[in-house]
């Protein structure tokens, strides 16, 4: 006789584990994901300790044009990499190509993180009450959501950043931005959910012994909406600050003198062929917690998901 705590496929319901031991579960699931999962850690750190970490290189973001040979390039081989310099130092200015990087990734997971978490909360606020009120209201959300899914949001951000008066602040405005145009997709996730659970027993029993739609809401259906925002919230952090990094590479982003990695590779490719590794820094930065995102974020949806045929 078939196990009845089994679903179909043989594999257990998520639900009996907690969430945090899924997500510890979904990390430990492979030495690729766990090194991925220790990988942002550890630039999440670079980025919170990056005051400290440059105090202990012993530079800072002041130009040195005693760093720079006659003609603008970084004195001595690679770049000025050196015991002074661990990156190298920027051409033409003199700073520490380190710092740049290192308070760089302060701005880049600061908006992408910010922008995440604005995303997630209006999706989930909107597609949960689309989907549980339905009526209109969700009629009003789903047009709204494919309008915006359908939008050319990147060309509306350039101008919006190209019209903004120069001392405005940027990273509130990035986090704005970027959150309004990313909610839709979890909304749309969340919605799906929320009307999948509106017909199980548990919720009619709620609404039949006198629950307030504020009650069902809160105590039945948002506890049980937690995995997949969890999904798409992990997932969504990669996209997000690959946005702002483009963002910034195009000039509309962060303006000089905060530092940034898509500000930072945007200069460094006029230095390609004779400072290469003035643009290999905050690339491969980037490149790298970019990947270790969506690997630790597939193998979060992997674990939560079991239907998903990912799971470890």
């Amino acid at each position: 006789m078939p196990d009845p705590l089994l679903l179909p496929e043989g594999i257990p319901p998520t639900a009996a584990r907690s969430l945090p031991s899924a997500v510890w579960h979904a990390v430990r699931s492979s030495g690729w994901t766990l090194t991925c999962a220790i990988v942002v850690v550890l630039i999440l750190a670079m980025a919170a300790a990056a005051d400290l970490l440059v105090l202990v290189e012993g530079q800072s973001l002041t130009p040195d044009i005693a760093n720079l040979g006659p003609t603008g390039l970084p004195a001595g081989p690679l770049g000025g990499v050196s015991g002074a310099h661990w990156f190298g130092v920027e051409p033409l200015t003199g700073i520490d190509l380190f710092a740049l990087v290192a308070h760089g990734a302060r701005t880049s997971l600061l908006v992408g993180l910010g922008a995440t978490v604005l995303a997630t909360v209006l999706g989930v606020l909107i597609g949960a009450s689309a989907g549980y009120l339905g009526g209109w209201w969700d009629r009003v959300v789903t047009w709204t959501a494919d309008v915006v899914l359908g939008f050319p949001y990147l060309i509306f951000m350039i101008a919006l950043g190209a019209m903004a008066p120069p001392d405005f602040p940027r990273l509130p405005l990035l986090i704005v931005v970027l959150g309004v145009f990313g909610w839709p997709r979890v909304a749309r996730i969340v919605r799906a959910q929320t009307l999948s659970l509106s017909g199980r027993d548990f919720v009619s029993a709620a609404k039949v012994m006198g629950g307030g739609p504020w009650h069902v809401f809160t105590r039945e259906l948002l506890p049980n909406l937690w995995a997949p925002v969890i999904v798409v919230a992990s997932l969504s952090i990669p996209s997000m600050i690959g946005s702002e990094a483009a963002l910034s590479f195009l000039g509309v982003g962060v303006l000089p003198p905060t530092p940034s990695w898509g500000r930072t590779i945007s200069a460094a490719i006029d230095f390609f062929e004779t400072d290469p590794l003035y643009l290999v820094f905050p690339g491969l930065l980037l490149f790298v917690v970019t990947l270790a995102f969506n690997v630790v974020g597939d193998a979060v949806r992997d674990t939560l998901d079991p239907r998903s045929g990912g799971r470890r």
